[in-house]
Protein backbone atom coordinates (compact mmCIF):
# COMPACT_ATOMS: atom_id res chain seq x y z
CA UNK A 1 0.00 0.00 0.00
CA UNK A 2 1.33 3.40 -0.93
CA UNK A 3 1.03 6.31 1.47
CA UNK A 4 1.04 9.94 0.38
CA UNK A 5 1.79 12.82 2.69
CA UNK A 6 -0.81 15.58 2.88
CA UNK A 7 -1.29 18.61 5.06
CA UNK A 8 -4.14 16.86 6.88
CA UNK A 9 -4.44 13.27 8.04
CA UNK A 10 -2.56 10.69 6.00
CA UNK A 11 -4.56 9.22 3.13
CA UNK A 12 -3.98 6.03 1.26
CA UNK A 13 -3.29 6.27 -2.45
CA UNK A 14 -4.61 2.79 -3.15
CA UNK A 15 -7.32 0.94 -1.30
CA UNK A 16 -7.12 -2.81 -0.77
CA UNK A 17 -9.73 -4.65 -2.78
CA UNK A 18 -11.48 -7.64 -1.28
CA UNK A 19 -11.96 -10.60 -3.63
CA UNK A 20 -15.57 -10.78 -4.75
CA UNK A 21 -16.19 -14.50 -4.49
CA UNK A 22 -13.22 -16.07 -2.78
CA UNK A 23 -14.09 -18.46 0.03
CA UNK A 24 -12.31 -18.47 3.37
CA UNK A 25 -11.12 -21.98 4.12
CA UNK A 26 -13.89 -24.51 3.55
CA UNK A 27 -16.73 -22.07 4.19
CA UNK A 28 -18.31 -20.29 1.26
CA UNK A 29 -20.50 -17.22 1.43
CA UNK A 30 -19.80 -16.06 -2.10
CA UNK A 31 -23.27 -15.18 -3.31
CA UNK A 32 -24.80 -13.77 -0.11
CA UNK A 33 -28.17 -14.02 -1.81
CA UNK A 34 -29.55 -16.31 0.91
CA UNK A 35 -29.68 -15.28 4.54
CA UNK A 36 -30.28 -17.03 7.86
CA UNK A 37 -33.09 -15.93 10.19
CA UNK A 38 -30.51 -13.94 12.18
CA UNK A 39 -29.63 -11.89 9.08
CA UNK A 40 -26.24 -13.51 8.60
CA UNK A 41 -25.36 -14.76 5.11
CA UNK A 42 -26.09 -18.48 4.66
CA UNK A 43 -22.84 -20.45 4.64
CA UNK A 44 -22.09 -23.96 3.55
CA UNK A 45 -19.15 -25.97 4.83
CA UNK A 46 -17.15 -28.13 2.49
CA UNK A 47 -16.76 -30.89 5.09
CA UNK A 48 -18.95 -33.99 4.83
CA UNK A 49 -21.15 -34.55 7.88
CA UNK A 50 -19.83 -38.10 8.26
CA UNK A 51 -16.22 -36.94 8.60
CA UNK A 52 -14.31 -38.64 11.43
CA UNK A 53 -13.36 -35.30 13.00
CA UNK A 54 -16.99 -34.29 13.46
CA UNK A 55 -19.09 -35.53 16.35
CA UNK A 56 -22.55 -35.82 14.84
CA UNK A 57 -24.13 -36.83 18.16
CA UNK A 58 -22.27 -35.03 20.96
CA UNK A 59 -24.77 -36.13 23.62
CA UNK A 60 -24.59 -39.83 22.84
CA UNK A 61 -23.78 -41.99 25.87
CA UNK A 62 -24.72 -39.22 28.32
CA UNK A 63 -27.51 -39.22 30.85
CA UNK A 64 -30.40 -36.79 31.14
CA UNK A 65 -28.85 -35.53 34.38
CA UNK A 66 -25.61 -34.68 32.57
CA UNK A 67 -27.45 -32.93 29.77
CA UNK A 68 -29.48 -30.64 32.00
CA UNK A 69 -26.47 -28.94 33.64
CA UNK A 70 -26.52 -25.25 32.72
CA UNK A 71 -23.00 -24.18 31.79
CA UNK A 72 -24.15 -20.75 30.57
CA UNK A 73 -24.09 -19.02 33.95
CA UNK A 74 -21.26 -16.46 33.66
CA UNK A 75 -20.93 -16.32 37.45
CA UNK A 76 -20.03 -20.01 37.83
CA UNK A 77 -17.14 -22.07 36.57
CA UNK A 78 -17.88 -25.40 34.88
CA UNK A 79 -16.82 -27.30 37.99
CA UNK A 80 -19.12 -25.18 40.17
CA UNK A 81 -22.06 -25.85 37.83
CA UNK A 82 -21.41 -29.61 37.98
CA UNK A 83 -20.99 -29.61 41.77
CA UNK A 84 -24.25 -27.69 42.23
CA UNK A 85 -26.08 -30.04 39.89
CA UNK A 86 -24.75 -33.13 41.68
CA UNK A 87 -25.83 -31.67 45.03
CA UNK A 88 -29.33 -31.09 43.61
CA UNK A 89 -29.46 -34.69 42.35
CA UNK A 90 -28.41 -36.07 45.74
CA UNK A 91 -30.96 -33.86 47.51
CA UNK A 92 -33.79 -34.99 45.21
CA UNK A 93 -32.77 -38.65 45.68
CA UNK A 94 -32.93 -38.27 49.48
CA UNK A 95 -36.32 -36.54 49.25
CA UNK A 96 -37.86 -39.47 47.37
Amino acid sequence: MTMTKTSGPAKTAAKAKAPASKSAGNVSSASASQFEASGAPAQTAGIPAGHAALDTDPRADTSADQNRIDFNDPNKSGSEAVAENLADIEKSAVDK
